[in-house]
């Protein structure tokens, strides 16, 4: 009988070495993700640092990966980056379009020194197109895609989704995708390629589904007006009594029965197939949710098929008991976090190292890669997180 692998300590890009130059925002998550899933991640860092206000030592998209400090703009500079991709599966780079070509470490020197290396480039306006050039921000980048103009009542300005929408769904996850599917590429082949992963083309590839039901007629093209954009009185957020929240998302009919039944109001549960009288039933609903407390709510709904659950915040998230059990968050080195996702059976992905300080591994890295001639000195002394 043949006995079962024994797990990867490290995840399943264990061996995977990635370069990451240093940015804020959609990069360092995408780069994050690599690190999480077990990848050799070698995080070049600026002296002065990417202009983050987050002391490194809590900047969590920096963990388990490794940081060196390089200058790009003195002399020999580009050429510690070139070492690195020469020994690299893979380079992600968040510049605007033309700088790395600038500063000596685009594509085609890379692809000079190794024809194998996968170059993720994360921007929000992509490589090319008028606004490629031009400064931008996640609300900007979703706002031109029609997904900002999606969210919120139709009565107030769109609602601001954080910068989880553009930065890390629409941008973090598209390179991400684009590059492993790349990295597959190169070792079938033995060819590297460039990576354009624009926030605008994810977020614009998110709403695939919702395209095709506006070309079918079954979405208006206006906010809450539609089955999944709160325009449905059983598809929302209700307030309680206690000034805190609870979520909706009763849609198929067997669970809504539940729903209206366990509410209280299943005297009005015909509503549901009458879209004329969903103002009654969502007036029915927030009066009843306005009678008792969240924590009451969610005692009730506890065990159910309604399809029903308490707004949380961020802190009390990690303590609820299913995302307890599964470990959803953990604790590392003094900060409750985010646990590495998805999970795999055979190598199972873990949080290894806090946040990479910068320019702290710079003689590890160049022992273990065998690159001479990285400056060894940091510029910037952090604490650890937690010390």
């Amino acid at each position: 009988m043949a006995t079962a692998p024994t797990p990867s300590p490290h995840g399943p890009l264990s061996g995977v070495r990635v370069v990451e130059l240093a940015g804020i925002g959609p990069g360092p998550f995408a780069a994050m993700l690599l690190a999480d899933l077990g990848a050799d991640v070698v995080r070049v860092d600026r002296p002065g640092g990417p202009g983050l206000a987050v002391d490194p030592a809590y900047d969590v998209t920096n963990r388990n990966k490794r940081s060196v400090v390089v200058d790009l703009k003195a002399p020999g500079g580009p050429d510690r980056v070139l070492d690195l991709a020469a020994r690299a599966d893979v380079l992600i780079e968040g510049y605007r379009p033309g700088v790395a070509e600038r500063l000596g470490v685009g594509p085609g020197p890379c692809h000079a020194r190794n024809a194998r290396l996968v170059y993720g480039r994360m921007t929000g306006w992509g490589q090319d197109g008028p606004l490629a050039p031009r400064a931008g921000h996640d609300i900007a980048y979703i706002a031109l895609t029609g997904a900002l103009g999606m969210i919120g009542r139709p009565d107030e300005p769109p609602a601001v989704p954080a910068n989880l929408l553009g930065d890390y769904a629409g941008g973090s996850l598209y390179l991400v995708v684009g590059v492993l599917a790349a990295l597959h590429h190169a070792r079938e082949t033995g060819t590297g390629q460039v990576v354009d992963a624009a926030i605008v083309d994810g977020a614009a590839h998110l709403s695939a589904m919702i395209h095709g039901m506006l070309a079918a007629g079954g979405w208006q093209d206006r906010r809450a007006a539609n089955l999944l954009d709160g325009g449905c009185p059983f598809y929302g957020t209700y307030q309680t009594a206690d000034g805190q929240y609870m979520a909706v998302g009763a849609l198929e009919r067997q669970f809504y029965d539940e729903f209206t039944t366990l509410l209280g109001i299943a005297d009005l549960a015909p509503a549901r197939d009458d879209v004329a009288r969903w103002g009654e039933l969502r007036e029915a609903v927030a009066a009843r949710f306005r009678s008792r407390t969240r924590d009451e709510w969610t005692a009730v709904f506890e065990g159910t098929d309604a399809c029903v659950a308490p707004v949380l915040s961020l802190r009390e998230a990690p303590h609820h008991p299913h995302l307890a059990a599964r470990g959803t968050f953990t604790d590392h080195g003094g900060l409750t976090q985010p646990a590495p996702a998805p999970r795999f059976s055979a190598t199972p992905a873990t949080v290894r190292t806090g946040p990479a300080l910068p320019g702290a591994d710079t003689a590890a890295v160049a022992r273990d890669w065998d690159v001479p001639g990285l400056p060894t000195s940091s510029s910037h002394p952090h604490r650890k997180a937690g010390q």
